[in-house]
């Protein structure tokens, strides 16, 4: 049984979900089955493995996940991009567009060195506007994106559309 398999054997599905009209795939459910977790993890490690990464940026809140382990087993630094007003210290900022409002994303200055490899890890890829505003938040901050990793992608939002000018590497572990 492949791996992609059992993750859809594990994700949830909640119907109407935050709003109706939205079937939202819950991977909390995998996060129960910590030998599924690992082996999720070991198939990150080893797409990007000998990959010429100077950091991961995770994509608050499900990213920090699986996006610092991932960080910590290719020995690379774990970059936070977190909702406005939560880091601490001196930070860019991006205003950003969502299908139901605004949002608004920061990373500290000092997280990253100009010309910084980075991959942007985050759990879901559905319409692609938060991993577009990571990108073009990290671009602003001098980084240059060299991909996008993820847990799941909803293909028929066609979100990855959004993401190729950044980079044409858009991975995910499971594809609906």
């Amino acid at each position: 049984m492949s791996l992609e398999f059992r993750l859809k054997s594990a994700i949830r599905d909640v119907p109407d979900f935050p709003k109706p009209g939205i079937l939202f795939k819950d991977i909390s459910t995998v996060l129960l089955n910590p030998a599924l977790c690992n082996e999720m993890l070991d198939a990150l490690v080893a797409q990007y493995q000998g990959a010429e990464l100077d950091a991961i940026a995770g994509i608050e809140s499900r990213g920090f996940i699986f996006g610092q382990a991932l960080a910590m087993r290719l020995n690379k630094p774990f970059v936070l991009i977190r909702k406005a007003g939560k880091l601490p210290a001196k930070t860019h900022r991006l205003k950003y567009a969502l299908e139901y409002g605004e949002a608004e994303i920061e990373v500290h200055t000092d997280a990253l060195q100009p010309g910084a490899r980075v991959l942007i890890h985050d759990d879901l890829l559905a319409t692609g506007g938060s991993a577009e505003a990571a990108a073009q938040l990290l671009q602003a901050a001098g980084a240059e994106i060299v991909g996008f990793s993820f847990l799941v992608e909803l293909e028929f939002l066609q979100g990855a559309l959004k993401l190729m000018p950044f980079s044409s590497n858009v991975d995910a572990l499971v594809r609906y």
